[in-house]
């Protein structure tokens, strides 16, 4: 059976199952294409975005956003996008693809295994579905307003911690705005019990909230093509998440806390008022 999207804005009706099969088709055959590239990283062209040396990009990320467009382009084409590589095309369209087509760029030029292609959609504003493939563990999450989250054929749920010393939290920062957050949330768990980890991909560490394998997820300031896909996997796994997409979130980034619901309200207060910061 076919879900469908109906609106006054337009008298089609919009096929979300096709969008959700093509998502996760696409984002596992770029993942596959990320792993050609990843075998030969040494012979890649790196190039380093603003000066920065911490902040990569290489051949390879434009090569498999090129083809996650035109994958896309070819079965949707009144869809429109917004990529970390390629920019935004068809911003008044009802549906957005999101798109970030290796995550964990620093992870993926230095032989670690914490990358991922993310692909998202939003309908109408609202974040709708999303997949993440990682190809180093044969992993694919994906989801689907009013469907569920899975990675592969196994459903996602959140984690049951009450309290932070229950798990492990995944946290994040860069030089950018928000930093000076950083350190003071890091203090505020350890005293509370808590421990955290890095794993350079933000996409994936939201997709492991909504797996449980991580209770809490926080990052100073992440960017949609980031999260979008995730965000979807940890609603439908029944998280919480901060409100990302308030100002200009979508474009421009946003602080971000998704969590376990028994721990949310603890970690959003270690965080602090920086959280609803834009």
């Amino acid at each position: 059976m076919t879900t469908t999207v109906t609106g006054a804005s337009a008298p089609d009706s919009l096929d979300i199952d096709s969008r959700y099969e093509a998502a996760k088709a696409i984002a596992q055959e770029a993942a596959r294409l990320g792993m050609d590239f990843y075998a030969r990283r040494s012979s890649l062209t790196v190039m380093h975005k603003g000066g920065n040396l911490q902040d990569v990009v290489s051949v390879a990320d434009k090569t498999l956003e090129d083809f996650i467009r035109a994958q896309l382009s070819e079965r949707f084409p009144e869809d429109g996008f917004i990529g970390e590589e390629n920019g935004t095309a068809a911003l008044d369209a009802r549906c957005i693809w999101v798109i970030d087509p290796i995550d964990g760029t620093s992870c993926f030029v230095n032989g670690l295994h914490s990358w991922c292609v993310s692909i998202g959609l939003m309908i109408d504003g609202e974040p709708y579905l999303g997949a993440i493939a990682d190809p180093n563990h044969q992993e694919l999450f994906h989801a689907c307003l009013g469907q569920g989250a899975f990675v592969n054929d196994i459903p996602l749920k959140a984690h049951a911690a009450q309290h932070v010393r229950e798990g492990v939290v995944g946290v994040g920062t860069t030089h950018r705005r928000g930093k000076e957050n950083f350190i003071p949330f890091l203090t505020g768990l350890l005293d509370e019990g808590g421990m955290f980890i890095r794993n350079g991909s933000g996409a994936l560490m939201t997709a492991y909230v909504a797996a449980g394998r991580l209770i809490g997820y926080y990052e100073t300031l992440i960017n949609s093509w980031d999260c979008l896909a995730g965000l979807v996997m940890v609603k439908e796994a029944g998280g919480r998440s901060s409100d990302f997409f308030r100002g200009e979130g979508l474009l421009e980034g946003n602080p971000l806390l998704v969590a376990a619901p028994g721990v949310y309200e603890q970690l959003a207060g270690l965080i602090g008022p920086s959280l609803d910061s834009n």
